[in-house]
């Protein structure tokens, strides 16, 4: 087995909370470009250790992409929904994954998605000028250069209603719910409450924000993490986490 040395950046095989799920996979980017990756490999997810020059990872359902320097993305893993088929895709500079779709943001500030559509969750073709995107369950976000969000998808849980949304510097999307860090340093939440993944609004001082399936975590400046949401196996159990950093 290899170590885990030199690591840059991290992807988890986040999975919506359901009866049927439960296994993930990780994968590890190392600086020099190179994957390592570990956990449920049924699907061939894990089958990266051969990518190269490879600046950008993100890992799905069964599935993991990876964004080459060349601006074009690989797909491992299943891909019969069509969330694979990313082959043609250029000029990208970032990705996500949802459970069952694909996104992805490109040099000029326009969406390319790709999987199952039944919400609407790849209807991107309008968006422009953005700097980011983020793919939820059935939903998918993309964050524009004047830091107004955008939303796609279902509806019913309120995790598309974005729109009010100002000053957004980053954002992540859960399965029900989205989260967003402002410049001021404060969080943003939309969306299914049932965990409490949402009560963040009395954060301070953030610089990045995740969304898991049912709860949040937020970096702040100085290396501590702060949680809400779900924690009945651990999952945010983080208020002994110091001197934590995002690797941009």
């Amino acid at each position: 087995m290899e170590s885990w040395d030199a690591i840059v950046a991290v992807a988890v095989g986040n999975v919506h909370t359901a009866n049927n799920t439960g296994r993930s996979h990780t994968i590890g980017l190392r600086a020099d470009g190179s994957l390592l990756a570990t956990g449920w490999n049924d699907d061939g997810q894990c089958d990266v250790l051969g990518w190269r020059d490879v600046i950008a990872v993100a890992a799905g359902w069964r599935r993991t992409l990876g964004l080459l320097d060349d601006g074009t993305v690989r797909a491992a893993g299943r891909g019969s929904e069509g969330q694979c088929d990313v082959a043609p895709w250029r000029d990208v500079i970032g990705v996500s994954c949802g459970d069952w779709h694909s996104v992805a943001v490109r040099a000029d500030g326009t969406a390319l998605a790709v999987g199952v559509n039944r919400r609407r969750q790849c209807a991107v073709e309008g968006w422009h000028d953005l700097v980011a995107v983020a793919a939820g369950y059935m939903h998918t976000l993309g964050l524009r250069d004047d830091g107004r969000a955008l939303a796609t998808g279902a509806r019913a849980t309120g995790a598309c209603d974005v729109d009010s949304w100002e000053n957004v510097v980053q954002l992540d999307a859960g399965s029900y719910h989205s989260v967003a860090v402002t410049a001021k340093g404060t969080a943003l939440a939309a969306g299914d409450n049932s965990h409490g993944q949402c009560d963040v609004s009395g954060w301070e001082s953030i610089v990045a924000i995740a969304a898991g399936s049912t709860h949040t975590l937020g970096l702040r400046v100085d290396g501590t993490v702060l949680s809400t949401g779900n924690n009945a196996d651990g999952q945010c159990t983080t208020n002994a986490w110091t001197g934590v950093q995002v690797v941009r």
